[in-house]
Formats: structure tokens, sequence, C-alpha cells
């Protein structure tokens, strides 16, 4: 089966086209915060690369988030739009998976830690299980104070994961126990992603493109300052 996969939460673009759980083709886009420009060729240039036409995709996958508004809004609707068109069902996997799935390896809790700009950071911790990661605490939201002072009360050795640790790398980088990932673990991997959502088609785990829903857990930076200035 051939999967199309599209993550937009973070300042990067990822795309990736998967065939039977392996990929064929990838691009990742980095900064700049241009997902509306950059999404469509990126798709476009995938699916040119591997010779592979869209209406030959058997699913859909997107990384929901939680991630910054308007760029995770590019990428879930441009998903919705094409599942619609292509009359495919669509995996959706929370975008902190993405960030920790390539460290299932490890052999420490895996902390996620992505930016979500106002000194705040989009947070999950997960454990390393036979085959994947299983996540250990909720998706959440908050200071970066909070979060780092939650990972240094667990007292257990941690992988630091996300472009979070390096936008504000002075509150974690003091943490007792704690390792840095690095660079190429600071954006959700689309690779990833075509290996959990080819799983998840196999277990029929897919839903309806009207129902896919991106995971804010927080009001748009728009909204907030509209809310300010009231």
């Amino acid at each position: 089966m051939l999967l199309l996969a599209v993550d937009t939460a973070t300042p990067a673009v990822a795309v990736a086209l998967g065939e039977d759980g392996r990929v064929r083709g990838e691009v990742q886009l980095a900064g700049g915060r241009r997902h509306a420009e950059q999404l469509a060729p990126a798709i476009a240039y995938v699916c040119e690369q591997t010779g592979v036409r869209l209406e030959a995709l058997g699913a859909l996958a997107v990384g929901v988030g939680p991630g910054l508004f308007t760029g995770l809004r590019v990428g879930v609707t441009t998903v919705k739009v094409m599942a619609q068109a292509l009359a495919v069902p669509v995996v959706a996997v929370s975008s902190l998976d993405l960030v920790a799935f390539p460290l299932r390896h490890a052999r420490r809790l895996v902390a996620v830690v992505v930016d979500a700009r106002r000194r705040e950071v989009f947070h999950a911790r997960y454990r390393p299980v036979p085959g994947g990661v299983e996540r250990v605490s909720d998706y959440t939201v908050g200071p970066v104070a909070d979060v780092a002072a939650a990972l240094a009360g667990t007292g257990d050795d941690v992988v630091l994961a996300g472009d979070g640790v390096d936008a504000h790398r002075s509150a974690f980088v003091a943490l007792e126990h704690a390792e840095l990932a690095g660079p190429d673990f600071d954006a959700p991997s689309a690779a990833a992603l075509v290996e959990l959502a080819t799983r998840r088609v196999a277990r029929d785990e897919v839903v309806a493109p009207d129902a896919v829903t991106p995971l804010y857990l927080r009001e748009s930076d728009a909204a907030l300052a509209w809310g300010s200035a009231r």
C-alpha cells in the first residue's frame, strides 16, 4: 500500500511517501514558517521523484499536533481535502509521538519538548517498549520552567528531544540525568509517520477525512492577543 505522510506542526514542513511501511521518498524543509507556500510543492516533488501518482495512494497520514496554530492548520486541511478528493482514509497521529518514535531504542525515558512560543512548550513523556514507544503522560502545554521542574522531579534518566529544547536551552541543559537528543530530533519525523500509520491502517485504525481534528491545546496567538486587548 502506498501512503503519503505530512506534518506541519512545527516550523518544519515534513513529507514522506511510503510503500508497505518503508519510505520511498522524503522531504523536510526546516524553518521559515512558510507552510502554505512549501507544502504543495513538497508533495508534488516527492510524488514526482518516486514516480507515484496521487491516484495510486491507498491512505494519507497527518501529524495533528499539538503545534503552532497556522502551520498545523495548513497540513491538516491539506490532507483532509486530498483524502476527500481521492476517497481514501486518513490516519491521524500526534506530532509529539513523531518526535519520540525515532528514539524508541533509547534506554531511558524520552521527553518531547516542542516550542509553543510565549515562553511555553508542548510536552509529553514516553517509555521505550518493544517495537516503539508508549506515552506515559498527557499531552500538555505550559511554561518552560514548569516543564523543566517536572522533568527534574521524576529523577529518571531522560533524553530530551524537540525544538523546544534548543529554543529554551538554558532551562534544560542544567537538568541532571538528562541527555540532549540533538538537532536531528528537533521536528516530527515524516518517516516515523509512514511506519506508524501503515501499522494503523493494517489494524483498520483509520478515520474519515472530516473526522480529523487538530490537537491545539490552547488558542491561537491571535485569539490570545485579542483576549488580552479587550
